[in-house]
């Protein structure tokens, strides 16, 4: 593992509802250099949480506390508004789930992603040939033609490179990916992947990948963590996943299908109330 750029130690977020107080993410800690963080688990288990919540994009009804939350010395849990600015989408990039949710629909493709050099005073010719640049990095073909179109005329896989694009050319350290395909047919899904697994290594970036899917996690990623009702329950190596020790992995894995080993039944994950424990 490369030297730590992030590091989240004792993390918490609580969410404040009419009925109660929500316990989301439960003293979460780990580490992030320049390499391939998985973070997986069931839907609901604090993993896109503890995403938003490195770059504060909580909902104004969440409380975040941590011991230790830092990126490249600076002091994300305590920092003002306007530090954060020029943190987020600069020094750490986020991919959304769903492109069509994250694209301004009445914006062209070509002006949002040149969006991420403002502030770097360039010239509109300059501007339009890096942004044409990024979108040949990402593998578009005919990158003239989509610089002008709308995000309602792109397919999913092309919104989701057109993403991949905006984030990556602010040249950040660290990218933050939230279920980035799963919205994508497997075709398409393998082909975002290995943009974003060719540009990430070539740039020598960190990324967090967050993902319900324990076999791409595990092909894709230098490490991972599972993540269970807000707590990590277990570390291990990416390729080391399929022996994981801990009840609840060796669930999940135990109840994915597998072409090459078909069964009548599924297994079903029996949960342990003392995992809540950690």
């Amino acid at each position: 593992m490369s030297d730590p750029q992030l590091f989240v130690d004792d993390l918490h977020v609580r969410f404040r509802t009419p009925q109660r107080m929500v316990h989301a993410v439960r003293g979460v800690s780990f580490t992030v250099g320049r390499e391939k963080v998985g973070i997986v688990g069931e839907s609901g288990s604090g993993k896109s949480t503890v995403g938003r919540a490195i770059l504060r994009l909580t909902a104004p009804n969440a409380t975040v506390a941590a011991r230790r939350m830092e990126f490249q010395g600076v002091d994300l849990a305590g920092a003002s508004e306007t530090a954060m600015l020029k943190v987020r989408g600069r020094r750490i990039g986020m991919i959304m789930q769903d492109p069509r949710y994250a694209l301004d629909p009445v914006m062209r493709v070509g002006e949002q992603i040149g969006e991420a050099l403002d502030g770097r005073g360039l010239s509109a010719a300059v501007r339009r040939e890096q942004v044409l640049a990024m979108l040949e990095a990402v593998r578009i073909r005919n990158p003239q033609r989509v610089y002008d179109l709308y995000p309602h005329e792109v397919s999913g896989g092309m919104g989701q490179r057109i993403m991949i694009a905006m984030m990556l050319l602010p040249e950040p350290d660290l990218m933050i990916a939230d279920e980035p395909t799963s919205a994508l047919d497997v075709t398409v899904r393998m082909q975002v992947l290995a943009i974003l697994d060719e540009l990430v290594t070539s740039r020598g970036l960190g990324l967090i990948f967050i993902s319900h899917d324990l076999n791409l996690v595990a092909s894709f990623c230098d490490r991972v963590l599972i993540m269970y009702s807000g707590r990590i329950v277990e570390e291990c190596r990416a390729e080391e996943l399929a022996a994981a020790r801990h009840p609840y992995t060796r669930g999940l894995l135990a109840s994915l299908p597998r072409i090459e080993a078909r069964r009548e039944r599924l297994a079903v994950l029996q949960r342990d109330p003392a995992w809540l424990d950690g």
